[in-house]
């Protein structure tokens, strides 16, 4: 048996439960049973990589299944406390398909979806001995046949679709198996569907309109079984305390519910518990998975977008929904939409944000990369910027800064302060690899504009604070008043950076001063 009733996912879910970090994500049973058999019963939940959608499909595939009774992996979970728990276990027919899962050596879409077809018909006609001999149409046909009914459970849906070997046309074909496999069928308990895309990105038509989709911009439903929630995280670090929460927070935090509550990004934080350590477990699978990649589909559309987010500064944009209807984005809603969808960036409210420091390196070399036009030979001179602050050379500071405010770049002008900010932010990318830089941070009496905390000992920390037709002298005074060396005491030397623009005069000006946090 390839598909049905088969105990492949009870051997992956139980290889989940057994795994060192393991979070209940069980109560997403509790949501789907009521469904069956109901209007609702197509959902297609779609997320990025690595936040849980196939350890989900797995554990439904386990639960539901009526080849095997798995009462003693569900007894100990969430699941087993809520009402309709021993009426829906073992109970359906279940015919799993991981669309991820190919033929050795497949390079033609027919080859691929021959094979599933193959493996589908060989199920049925072993599990119902009556169909053997007679000649069906199609799939759908011999499903209707059995008599019986089924719960689908179709994970990675949109797989076969980054391969280089299928056209415009197969995607269509695709499109329409799935519906005359799926749609209006009597034999349809359930049909559970996940994968990146969201069904709008390739279905034009009522292919598969029948769907509810609940992707990272519309799901109120099903959002805390896909991603942790901090609570989660915060007890897996009572149980891990060799990385403490707030480590985990800044890097891998960033993605907000409907309410308010954070999620985390799950693969990643496991990661880092078990190794003990927080670094970048991005992986770089699927052509659209480079954040460069969306970028650079039309920089011009997206790049103040992105040195504005990149400096900490949320950008406003009215996104509905999922606007890629076309195979290629041309607009900056299209670019924003799917890079919220692919996890790329954090969108409520109104606003999108970088979610976290993980995606935030993702970003940091996107903007270093040639597409970036003359924001690239900004970034090219971060280096020089940080040497000359750590040389305490003002007058480099400020011949560095007049440079990039030469450059006449509309969105780098100064018309308020978070202009400044991004300037200061191009300006300092090379300092992100030996310092965790933090915009408007607490400290003190208040929030500083900039702080540079040194990732390893020996360097000096940087206070930087912004000035806007006023002096360096005030920036630095601003700094010492509201204590924000506090931050820094650990550090030892701290450089207090004050750095002003004159509109008037359209000059820079920059003051540098060395503080021993032993200082009052």
């Amino acid at each position: 048996m390839y598909y049905l009733n088969t105990n492949t996912q009870i051997i992956l879910f139980r290889d989940a439960l057994n795994s060192e970090i393991y979070v209940d994500k069980s109560k997403l049973i509790g949501k789907i049973s009521p469904m069956i058999r109901t209007n609702g019963k197509y959902i297609c939940i779609t997320r990025p990589r690595r936040f849980g959608k196939t350890v989900n499909a797995n554990m439904l595939g386990a639960y539901y299944t009526k080849g095997y009774d798995t009462h003693e992996l569900f007894e100990n979970l969430a699941i087993a406390g809520e009402q309709g728990f021993k009426e829906n276990i073992n109970r359906y027919n279940v015919i799993h398909i991981d669309f991820s899962i190919m033929p050795d050596f497949c390079s033609d879409y027919h080859i691929y979806l021959s094979s599933i077809i193959r493996k589908l018909q060989e199920d049925l006609t072993e599990t119902y001995p009556e169909l053997k001999g007679k000649v069906y149409e199609s799939v759908n046909e011999m499903l209707q046949s059995t008599g019986d009914s089924f719960i689908f459970i179709l994970d990675e849906w949109d797989s076969v679709f980054y391969e280089s070997y299928v056209t415009g046309a197969d995607k269509i074909h695709f499109m329409k198996f799935l519906k005359a496999l799926l749609k209006d069928k009597p034999y349809v308990d359930l049909a559970y569907m996940t994968g990146v895309l969201p069904i709008a990105k390739y279905s034009s038509g009522s292919e598969l309109n029948m769907f509810w989709e609940y992707n990272f911009m519309n799901d109120r439903t099903f959002e805390e079984q896909f991603g942790l929630t901090e609570d989660e995280v915060k007890g897996l670090c009572l149980r891990y305390p060799k990385v403490s929460y707030e480590e985990l927070e800044w890097w891998y935090d960033g993605y907000l519910m409907e309410d308010g509550r954070h999620l985390f990004n799950p693969r990643s934080v496991n990661r880092a518990l078990v190794d003990g350590c927080c670094r970048n477990y991005w992986t770089e699978t699927g052509p659209m998975n480079e954040v460069a990649d969306c970028i650079e589909h039309n920089v011009d559309a997206v790049r103040e977008d992105i040195v504005r987010m990149v400096s900490g500064i949320p950008v406003e944009a009215d996104l509905g929904g999922y606007s890629v209807i076309e195979q290629e984005m041309n607009t900056r809603d299209e670019i924003l939409s799917a890079m919220v969808v692919y996890g790329f960036l954090m969108y409520h409210d109104g606003y999108l944000r970088i979610p976290n420091h993980e995606l935030m390196e993702k970003y940091q070399r996107v903007l270093s990369r040639e597409s970036m036009g003359e924001v690239k030979q900004i970034v090219d001179s971060s280096r020089d910027m940080l040497s000359a602050t750590l040389a305490a050379d003002t007058q480099r500071v400020a011949d560095v800064l007049e440079s990039v405010h030469d450059r006449e770049i509309p969105f780098l002008e100064y018309n308020d302060e978070n202009a400044l900010s991004c300037v200061i932010t191009l300006c300092y990318l090379y300092a992100r690899r030996d310092y965790r830089i933090e915009r408007e941070a607490k400290s003190g009496k208040g929030y500083c504009d900039f702080l540079f905390l040194p990732k390893r000992k020996g360097r000096a920390a940087i206070i930087l604070e912004l000035k806007v037709d006023d002096s360096p002298e005030n920036a630095i005074e601003q700094i010492k008043q509201r204590k924000y060396v506090q931050r820094v005491e650990e550090y030892g030397e701290v450089l207090l950076v004050g750095i002003s623009y004159d509109r008037k005069a359209k000059k820079h000006s920059c003051l540098i001063e060395k503080h021993g946090c032993h200082e009052d």
